[in-house]
């Protein structure tokens, strides 16, 4: 018979197990043993050469409504974050030693930083290297390697896929072997980017194949609701409190107040698609704004020096600082409510007026990339709205 010696270690064994299994886990604790935000990480890679004018003012228009649409996606109860690219291709400027490429934005959540490379693209001509952006695009930027991710590129323009030095064909095995899809996006009629192997390409990479109108003009419906979106808008970036060096803070702020005016020039509904995503939890800023980086863990309040934070909390105590966080956080809550409401109301608005009109659905860009992403997102288990 075991002496009570030879029992002890035992004992102790079994009550740290059981201590293991029962005791609650700290909250820091939870949120180590909690898995990643499941990721949609989007290419958008834009032919600039002279004749797309109309792409890149559909891509400007149109990128607010385009983000909206997932906003409402989760992926086994977990919504995922969004992270977006861009990357411009065609352009004689650009070096021909790059096969005339550049990326303009990796991937980000900053939407506003994206929106602010839209709307400094410029066209002028050139030859477009379809399979050399392709390839750039899915071995330059930062691919998740989660299986649950939905990682996609989309590539729109006019002219035969098959120019260049790099093959389309290599280029799209290449991506899909990273789990990567290939979109194409012909801007033009349908049986001429099937002819000129736009198709082939997205069969390659189990992506689509589409073809949209570039210069086609999207229906605009003013609606009742759209100047108080825009005051609501203007309000929540009163919310925003931005950290880092002088120079960082104002560019960030600049850069929110910048892309509510283009969208407001590029059209109404961009304003009010803009609204409604800064209202939406896609619209993530901890990059810049300390509600966001404290709010979802990116950064402690007491690790930032006096001088890295905006006047009015540099005279305050740690413990005011928190509450003017807190109190921030809360406002942005309440009017984010107001946007959310308000906007539903609009798109029902813009829906009855549309079917008045008996408007069809276009071939445009957003209805390219959405119903694309849409059915991709489906094939990985997330669901949409």
């Amino acid at each position: 018979m075991p002496t009570i010696a030879r029992r002890a270690p035992i004992l102790a064994v079994l009550l740290s197990l059981s201590a293991g299994l029962f005791s609650t886990p700290s909250r820091g604790e939870e949120a180590a043993a909690a898995p990643p935000a499941p990721r949609i990480q989007m290419a958008i890679l834009l032919d600039t050469s002279n004749s797309m004018d109309g792409l890149i003012n559909q891509a400007r228009s149109q990128l607010w409504k385009i983000v909206n649409q997932f906003a409402t996606a989760t992926r086994h109860g977990r919504q995922p974050r969004l992270e977006v690219a861009l990357f411009e291709y065609g352009k004689s400027s650009l070096p021909a030693s790059e096969g005339h490429i550049q990326l303009i934005v990796p991937l980000t959540e900053d939407l506003d930083k994206v929106s602010e490379e839209l709307f400094r693209l410029q066209t002028n001509g050139c030859d477009e290297y379809c399979g050399q952006v392709i390839a750039r695009a899915a071995e330059q930027l930062a691919w998740s390697t989660a299986a649950g991710d939905l990682k996609c590129i989309f590539i729109a323009g006019n002219e035969p896929f098959t120019q260049g030095s790099v093959a389309f064909q290599d280029a799209c095995r290449a991506a899909i072997a990273k789990d990567i899809t290939v979109s194409t996006i012909f801007c033009g009629p349908h049986q001429e980017g099937i002819e000129t192997m736009w198709a082939e390409g997205a069969k390659l990479a189990d992506g689509s194949y589409m073809s949209i109108d570039q210069d086609r003009a999207v229906p605009e419906v003013p609606t009742p609701h759209d100047a108080e979106l825009a005051r609501l808008s203007a309000e929540l970036n009163k919310t925003y409190a931005a950290y880092g060096t002088d120079q960082q803070r104002e560019t960030a702020l600049l850069r929110q107040a910048a892309q509510d005016a283009n969208a407001a020039t590029a059209a109404p509904a961009a304003a009010a698609q803009r609204a409604a995503t800064k209202a939406s939890r896609l619209y993530s800023n901890a990059g810049w704004d300390l509600v966001d980086a404290c709010q979802q863990g990116r950064l402690k309040l007491e690790d930032l020096k006096d001088d890295q934070l905006p006047e009015d909390l540099r005279k305050m105590s740690l413990q005011e600082r928190r509450e003017y966080i807190d109190k921030m956080a809360q406002q942005r809550k309440e009017l984010q409510q107001q946007i959310a409401e308000l906007s539903q109301q609009r798109d029902q608005y813009v829906a009855a007026e549309l079917k008045k009109q008996n408007a069809q659905p276009g071939d445009s860009l957003d209805a390219a990339i959405v119903d694309t992403v849409r059915t991709q997102g489906e094939n990985k288990q997330y669901t949409f709205k």
